[in-house]
C-alpha cells in the first residue's frame, strides 16, 4: 500500500537541520542513485567506498531532481552537514508517522524469506526484495500509506553498529529474528559478535520472536519462540520436505506450500506465530501461505531435458547450502550440486568452502565448484569439478550435467550463477 507524498523543502529543513537553496523544489521521491533519478525526486548524495554522491549531483539536477540533499551549498540543493545521518533523521520521522504496527525480520538466513512471509500472511505491505539498508527503508517509508494496518521491514548489517542505526530509523513493534549463522565475517568478525549486533533487534522490540535454536545465546526476557520443536511456544509438526511440495501441521491444520526447503516451511511457520501473536486469524493466514509461489532464485524448479534443476543462486551461506541439500536429498537421482563461492566468511573461508564440499559429495553424485576456492573443494574427491570462474562453468555446464535427474545449482550474489540457467529457461 503506496502513496504519493510531496514534501516541501522548508519541512525537509526543519527535519534534517539543513539549509535550503533558493530553487529547491517540493520533493515526491527519495532515491541515491542519480541513475535512478526522476523529475520530482530528491537526491541524497551519499559518501560511497569509492566516490562521494556529490560527483553524480549535476547528473541527478540534469535528470529533473527536485533538489540535493548533500554537504555542498547549492541553488537547488538543501546542505546538511552528514547526509548519512540526515538520512537517518528523515528515516525516523517519515516512520514516526505511520501509525501502523511496524514488525522488524532480521538473522543471518530466511529474512527476506520470512520477511515475505509475513507480509502475504498478514497482507501487509513489505520493503521489497533484499532491499534492507538505511536508504531503501527510508525510501519505503517515505512511500507507505497511514491507512495501512501494518508493515514488515527487513534489517541487514554487514558491520557493528549497523543494527543500532537500523532500529533507530525504523523503531519497530515486533522483532522477528530467524538465524544466528557465520555470514558476513568479515565486517563483523565472529559468530559472537553476528549474535550481539543481531539480537539487538529482539531487546529493542516490545513484542519478540526468535527461532528456538537461538535460546542458546541467551534471548531477551520475554521473547517467544517458533520452530519444529516441541518445546517452541509456536511448534510445528510432521514437516515433510519433498521436491514438488512442502508440508507440516500447525494449530491442527496441515499446510501444503509451494515452495521449497526447510528455510520456506521456518518461513511460514514464523509467519503464522506472527499472526498469533498479533491476535490475527490463524486460519486465514494460512491460506494466503498456501498461495505463495518460490521466488526467482530460491529453490525455483527448472525443468528442461528431463532434468530438474534447482535454481538457489539467489545467495550462500555455509547454512544456506545445508538447507538446500536437504532438498535436493529428495529429488531423484543421480544428483548434481553447482556450488559457487561462498562471501564474507572472512579468515576460515577455505576450512567453510572445504566443509561444504563435503556435505555435497554426501549427496550429490557430481558436483561443479565455481570460484576461487574450486580447485581445493575438488582435490581428491571423484565426481568433483573445479571452474575458476562462471565464463568457464557455463562452458563445462552442457558435458557435465549430461543423464542427472536433478541438479542444485547455489552461490553467493555476486557470482550471478543464474546465468548459467539462462539457456535452459529459454
Amino acid at each position: 500500500m503506496t502513496q504519493t507524498r510531496e514534501v516541501s523543502p522548508m519541512l525537509l529543513a526543519r527535519v534534517l537541520g539543513g539549509r535550503p537553496g533558493p530553487d529547491a523544489r517540493p520533493a515526491r521521491d527519495l532515491v541515491w542513485d542519480s541513475r535512478a533519478v526522476e523529475p520530482g525526486a530528491a537526491f541524497v548524495a551519499l559518501p560511497g567506498t569509492r566516490t562521494h554522491g556529490e560527483a553524480y549531483a549535476e547528473d541527478a539536477l540534469a535528470r529533473g531532481a527536485a533538489l540535493v540533499i548533500g554537504p555542498q551549498a547549492r541553488d537547488r540543493g538543501l546542505q546538511v552537514d552528514d547526509p548519512y545521518r540526515a538520512l537517518l533523521r528523515l528515516g525516523r520521522w517519515l516512520r514516526t508517522g505511520f501509525p501502523g504496527v511496524v514488525a522488524g525480520v532480521s538473522g543471518s538466513v530466511g529474512k527476506t524469506s520470512t520477511k515475505e512471509a509475513l507480509a502475504r500472511a498478514l497482507d501487509w505491505p513489505a520493503t521489497e526484495g533484499n532491499l534492507n539498508t538505511p536508504p531503501a527503508l527510508t525510501r519505503f517509508f517515505w512511500h507507505l500509506s497511514p491507512d495501512a494496518e501494518g508493515a514488515v521491514v527487513e534489517l541487514g548489517i554487514d558491520r557493528p553498529g549497523e543494527m543500532d542505526e537500523l532500529l533507530e530509523l525504523t523503531a519497530p513493534d515486533l522483532g522477528v529474528l530467524t538465524a544466528i549463522a557465520p555470514v558476513h565475517l568479515e565486517g563483523l568478525g565472529s559468530l559472537e559478535a553476528v549474535a550481539r549486533e543481531k539480537l539487538k533487534l529482539l531487546a529493542a522490540s516490545p513484542l519478540r520472536l526468535a527461532h528456538v535454536d537461538l535460546r542458546r545465546w541467551g534471548l531477551p526476557e520475554g521473547t517467544r519462540t517458533y520452530g519444529f520443536d516441541p518445546a517452541a511456544d509456536f511448534a510445528g509438526e510432521a514437516l515433510e520436505l519433498g521436491c514438488a511440495e512442502t508440508r507440516f501441521r500447525y494449530a491442527g491444520r496441515t499446510l501444503r506450500l509451494g515452495v521449497l526447503g526447510r528455510g520456506a516451511a521456518l518461513a511460514a511457520l514464523a509467519a503464522l506465530a506472527t499472526a498469533e501473536l498479533l491476535g490475527r486469524d490463524v486460519r486465514v493466514a494460512a491460506e494466503r501461505l498456501e498461495a505463495l509461489k518460490p521466488a526467482p532464485g530460491r529453490l525455483e524448479p527448472l525443468r528442461a531435458g528431463g532434468t530438474l534443476w534447482l535454481n538457489d543462486s539467489y545467495n550462500a551461506s555455509p547454512k544456506a547450502v545445508e538447507a538446500a541439500l536437504e532438498v535436493l536429498a529428495r529429488c531423484p537421482g543421480p544428483r548434481g550440486v553447482v556450488l559457487g563461492t561462498m562471501r564474507e566468511l572472512g579468515p576460515e573461508a577455505e576450512r567453510w568452502h572445504l566443509e561444504a564440499a563435503e556435505r555435497v559429495m554426501a549427496t550429490a553424485d557430481r558436483a561443479l565448484f565455481v570460484g576461487e576456492f574450486a580447485a581445493a573443494m575438488a582435490a581428491g574427491r571423484p565426481g568433483a569439478t573445479a571452474a575458476a570462474s562462471v565464463e568457464e562453468a557455463s562452458e563445462r555446464l552442457p558435458d557435465w550435467s549430461r543423464g542427472l535427474a536433478s541438479v542444485l545449482v547455489k552461490g553467493s550474489r555476486a557470482l550471478a550463477l543464474e546465468r548459467l540457467l539462462e539457456g535452459i529457461r529459454a
